[in-house]
């Protein structure tokens, strides 16, 4: 199979992190068809460390935007683990972006918009698909953001 995506990763200056797999009872992926259904992720910084704190209270838009650029990140690597390819990514069908958010921070999209340009960047058109942002209350562990996705995939020639 050709490698676009990797060539793709290559040029950006981008190497995959390992996954951070289930911290629960729970699996990383769901395949249901074509589909594979990620499970919610988080921002893992370089040095395995979690990008934790309230938008809008202990990180600006700009910070978050990052955080959610790195969840983006294990996103890719979630799907390169189980795929064994990105190229098998036919398209991103749907991203649920959740921010952990101070009261009256309303710009969660804008913070979400981290991942979805990272897999516009990387996958092309196919990595632009329908998508939530919201605020919430409290995220697992205090992280800044967290992403699920469902992915169409191709199956392995």
């Amino acid at each position: 199979m050709d490698d676009t995506v990797a060539r793709r990763l290559d040029e950006l200056g981008i190497v995959l992190p390992a996954p951070f797999g289930p911290v629960g009872e729970y699996d990383a992926a769901a395949r249901v068809g074509d589909l594979l259904f990620l499970s919610g992720t988080g921002p893992v910084r370089a040095d395995g460390g979690l990008v934790t704190g309230k938008v809008g209270a202990d990180l600006d838009v700009d910070e978050a935007r990052e955080a959610a650029r790195l969840t983006g990140l294990q996103i890719l690597a979630n799907l390169a683990d189980q795929l064994g390819s990105l190229d098998r990514v036919v398209r991103v069908v749907k991203l649920c972006g959740m921010v952990n958010t101070a009261p009256g921070f309303l710009h969660a999209p804008a913070v979400i918009d981290g991942c979805s340009q990272l897999l516009v960047d990387v996958l092309g058109p196919a990595g632009r698909g329908a998508r939530s942002a919201i605020g919430v209350a409290e995220l697992p562990f205090d992280i800044a953001v967290e992403i699920e996705a469902i992915v169409q995939i191709a199956e392995v020639p």
